[in-house]
């Protein structure tokens, strides 16, 4: 027979075994949803065409194929890294509760060394941050042609940290998404070319 207190660690295992495999479930559900709505998004779908969905009708603008595949897809794996990091701690912090252990001290610590990271990595969580909004706001895309400082050239990629491009003379930059303060998209919009100035000879160049 055995003691109550062989008894409570065994219910304590298959509760937190429990609410790991709920986690994992939580997880494959959540992850099918996201994987469904891009690739509904990627082929066009009409579902965010329908009146409850206004809000997002700017953002999913008519746009060419390539340009959308990249948006979803950047979109999308943001939403599943995002959402599965936040069921993985919920659920570890509740199994280690659920096997008697106080978590307090470990919230504690996850903080300070979350606090610690940030610091560390705060270049490349606003370079993320902004590369998400960049995407979508649809600020440019694939095949637009605009001005980061004095480099003008055609977008390639539109990443979560780097958005890549070339320039006039084959060049391929690639400029961290936190270090574009300003950026003006020449094929948004009536962009018109300057006129060249005279040169000494008195001819147009």
């Amino acid at each position: 027979m055995q003691s109550p207190t062989e008894i409570g660690l065994g219910d304590q295992l298959l509760n937190a075994a429990i609410i790991i495999v709920a986690g994992l479930v939580l997880w494959l559900v959540v992850r099918f949803v996201i994987n469904r709505m891009v690739r509904r998004v990627r082929s066009g779908s009409d579902l965010f065409k329908k009146p409850h969905f206004k809000w997002a009708q700017p953002v999913l603008r008519t746009l060419d194929h390539k340009r959308r595949v990249q948006r979803t897809e950047t979109i999308g794996a943001l939403l599943r890294s995002v959402s599965g990091l936040t069921i993985a701690i919920i659920a570890i912090m509740m199994a280690l509760q659920a096997l008697g252990v106080d978590i307090g001290p470990i919230l504690a610590s996850v903080g300070i060394v979350g606090i610690a990271i940030g610091f560390g990595a705060r270049e490349i969580i606003r370079d993320a941050f902004l590369g998400f909004f960049i995407t979508l706001e649809d600020q440019y895309g694939i095949g637009d042609t605009i001005e980061v400082g004095d480099t003008v050239g055609v977008v390639q990629s539109v990443g979560l940290r780097i958005t890549r491009l070339i320039d006039e003379n084959g060049a391929i930059w690639y400029i961290r998404n936190g270090d574009i303060m300003k950026v003006g998209n020449r094929s948004q919009g009536d962009y018109v070319a300057p006129v060249a100035a005279d040169d000494p000879t008195g001819e147009k160049s």
